[in-house]
């Protein structure tokens, strides 16, 4: 188990984002780990959503009201305990306005920290992906574990003309980014830019306020990306910068359709930085 007083003292005694880490761990490491740590206090998230992990992760139920989880093989179904509360809430808005099952892509490994393959951040217990894709398939039934595997999530988006696909979006869609978004425990979402465009496009009066939190970002053409706060009671927990001011639609959007946002330029590889030192504390646990 994981010392309290062990954890305290660490704690209290360093910084964990600055510590050094007490060995290199490696993303085979974090993911070879199959079962979530103890922790006190229950959830416990640890650095940042790019570079830390999870004390007491929970579980996601693979299946519940108005949603299912895909992709079980990964076992990429644990989350902080706030997380797993959103993603059950959103479900059951989803089934009572009748707008779907949502399909539940990865949260986050069972102590979280970097993974083998398709991920940089979903490592603190704090993001989930939910495909666009609203079955009424699994509306009527559960699905079967090789449908799980097999499905593939469509996107949402004509990528030659960098726009919505009308053939794949509907109104439901809205519904349920903006029922995301209006909760209080949600940071940000990504989204495709044409997505955001599109919301924008369409935008109501009074709907800046959850409209500011869809934010737009690269590849999310066919699922959308739910990032939550910090929850108040983990000081080793690091957010995300504020989001800037205003509803997202001004000319900071047209950016993201120059070619410069369409095909950016191949960065330096870099190494990342030591996870901190509680999480290879945890990881040893």
């Amino acid at each position: 188990m994981f010392s309290i007083r062990a954890f305290l003292t660490l704690l209290s005694a360093v910084s964990v984002f600055a510590a050094p880490a007490v060995a290199g761990s490696s993303a085979a490491d974090w993911s070879a780990v199959k079962a979530p740590s103890s922790h006190p206090a229950g959830s416990f998230s640890i650095g940042s959503y790019t570079n830390g992990c999870i004390a007491g992760a929970a579980s996601l139920p693979l299946q519940g009201p108005g949603y299912q989880v895909m992709r079980l093989s990964r076992q990429r179904y644990y989350g902080h305990a706030e997380l797993i509360g959103f993603i059950q809430a959103l479900g059951q808005t989803a089934r009572d306005r009748q707008l779907g099952t949502l399909l539940i892509g990865d949260l986050g490994q069972a102590r979280g920290g970097p993974t083998l393959s398709g991920h940089r951040s979903h490592q603190s217990g704090l993001d989930v992906d939910i495909w666009f894709l609203l079955s009424a398939q699994a509306d009527r039934r559960l699905l079967s574990a090789e449908e799980r595997e097999t499905w593939s999530a469509p996107s949402v988006v004509d990528m030659r003309a960098y726009r919505i696909d009308r053939r794949a979006w509907s109104p439901k869609h809205v519904q349920v980014l903006e029922a995301a978004a209006q909760r209080p425990e949600v940071d940000r979402i990504f989204v495709h830019p044409a997505v955001k465009q599109n919301l924008c496009d369409a935008k109501l009066p009074g709907a800046g306020g959850w409209l500011r939190k869809i934010r737009p970002w690269w590849k999310h053409d066919d699922h959308f990306h739910v990032r939550l706060k910090c929850p108040a009671d983990n000081p080793a927990c690091q957010g995300q910068e504020p989001l800037p001011a205003g509803d997202g639609c001004d000319a900071s959007l047209a950016w993201w359709f120059t070619e410069e946002a369409k095909t950016p330029a191949p960065g330096p590889v870099s190494v990342p930085p030591p996870l901190p030192a509680l999480c290879e504390q945890l990881l040893r646990e």
